[in-house]
């Protein structure tokens, strides 16, 4: 069974069987497990490894002195919280568990080894850390210029594509623990607001959300709906002419 980091990059890539054997490797090493709703690195702190999501939901956020929150970006097994956090002095954020979370910490030495020793890995992170930067442009044309029915549309066609991506889905339906205050911090809306257009959604039969568990009856009507264009994602095997031969 592949890990979820490896379906992420082999969204982008294939990769050898030296490369997930390698994967899998850093995948088992210094695994610990983090409480939901607690933070799994704070801002101010030093970063000593980096942050490979393995189970559950964890976010990047940022928050003011009063103790509004902004989620700025969710993250799903598979993972990486910052593939380059470990140049930094000190975290600028802070990323917490949304759910229980099973997380693998990635050492400097373990992640250099890693790059150096497979460079289609390598290659397979660069893709990733455009599509990151990529996912945070789509987030901040959500929060400036979509409506709150195209937003909350479009935040839950992305995580049902990521989802599906490293074989989280299930047909039509995936796990899906945000809170109605989460999707109200990823979103810039109120927690009401956000109440009164799952509403909306539901009525239109665009969405089921019971239990934790999202059901997308047609996803291009919710696609549509959001006004959504799945290339920011890169999910199409775009680095195939790197793909490896074993």
């Amino acid at each position: 069974m592949l890990s979820p980091l490896t379906l992420r990059l082999q969204a982008f890539t294939k990769l050898s069987v030296a490369d997930r054997e390698a994967i899998d490797r850093v995948s088992r090493s210094s695994v610990r497990q983090v409480a939901a709703r607690q933070d799994i690195a704070r801002e101010g702190d030093r970063p000593r490894a980096v942050n490979l999501i393995l189970e559950g939901w964890a976010c990047r956020y940022k928050s003011l002195p009063d103790g509004r929150r902004q989620i700025v970006s969710l993250f799903i097994p598979g993972d990486l919280c910052d593939a380059n956090v470990l140049i930094l002095k000190e975290m600028d954020h802070y990323i917490g568990a949304i759910t229980a979370v099973r997380l693998a910490e990635i050492g400097r030495e373990q992640l250099e080894a890693l790059t150096l020793d497979h460079p289609r890995i390598t290659q397979a992170l660069w893709w990733d850390a455009l599509v990151t930067t990529s996912v945070q442009r789509e987030w901040t044309l959500n929060v400036g210029q979509r409506d709150a029915y195209e937003r909350i549309s479009h935040l839950l066609v992305e995580m049902f594509l990521r989802l599906r991506a490293v074989g989280l889905t299930t047909g039509n339906t995936c796990p899906f623990p945000l809170t109605q205050t989460d999707l109200a911090d990823a979103t810039g809306l109120t927690a009401v607001h956000v109440n009164r257009t799952l509403q909306d959604l539901r009525r239109d039969g665009l969405i089921a959300l019971e239990r934790r568990t999202l059901t997308i009856p047609d996803l291009p009507r919710l696609k549509n709906a959001a006004m959504f264009n799945d290339n920011y994602l890169h999910l199409d095997h775009e680095g195939a002419h790197l793909d490896a031969n074993d």
